[in-house]
């Protein structure tokens, strides 16, 4: 089975994110798309990281009712911070059967080449890249011959807007699974 790995934060997940797995599920490009819900990324601003169990609460319920969405906590158990190359290697022992390959944005490609044993991922595993506003695929198209732009519409939401527009009390039921803004206005989270 083809299985794209989805990793991010999730802080919260949103409606952008649960359309871009839909259409490559949609297309035919994966069999099913994990989120995978990391702890710690390397590569960004920690201070307003809500728990992870809090987050991975918020995907599973995003994701409930598609039978093509898995939810993964494989880096709860992993040294921190989380790198991708060891989630897809432990991923790898732990489900020989499926065929891995990477979900990334545009805003990460630009900066492939800080990431853990990149060359490496770019060696084993496909890579796509959706597009992000901001970042030019075609900046690093050259650089990175194997990894493959999405034709996906470009979902303009950020998690960041979101939870300044929570904190600012402003509506965001548009940009929000109904069931992860619920949980969210329950618990009080990014108040």
């Amino acid at each position: 089975m083809k299985i794209a790995l989805y990793s991010g934060s999730y802080n919260p997940i949103h409606i952008g994110h649960t359309a871009l797995a839909k259409h490559l599920i949609d297309h035919k490009v994966v069999d099913e798309v994990w989120f995978v819900v990391s702890p710690c990324n390397p590569l960004k601003d920690q201070k307003n990281l809500l728990d992870e169990y809090l987050r991975l609460d918020m995907v599973m319920l995003a994701i409930q009712n598609q039978n093509n969405f898995k939810v993964s906590d494989v880096e709860f158990t992993m040294p921190i911070p989380s790198y991708t190359f060891d989630t897809l290697s432990k991923l790898e022992v732990d489900f020989p059967e499926h065929e891995f390959s990477l979900i990334i944005g545009s805003d990460n490609a630009v900066v492939f080449d800080k990431w853990k044993n990149y060359k490496e991922i770019l060696q084993k595993y496909d890579v796509f890249v959706y597009p992000r506003k901001g970042y030019d695929f075609a900046d690093v198209s050259d650089i990175y011959p194997q990894m493959r732009l999405l034709n996906t519409p470009l979902y303009d939401i950020s998690s960041t807007e979101i939870r300044q527009a929570i904190a600012q009390k402003k509506d965001v039921t548009n940009w929000l699974h109904p069931s992860v803004y619920e949980f969210i206005i329950e618990n009080k989270l990014y108040q």
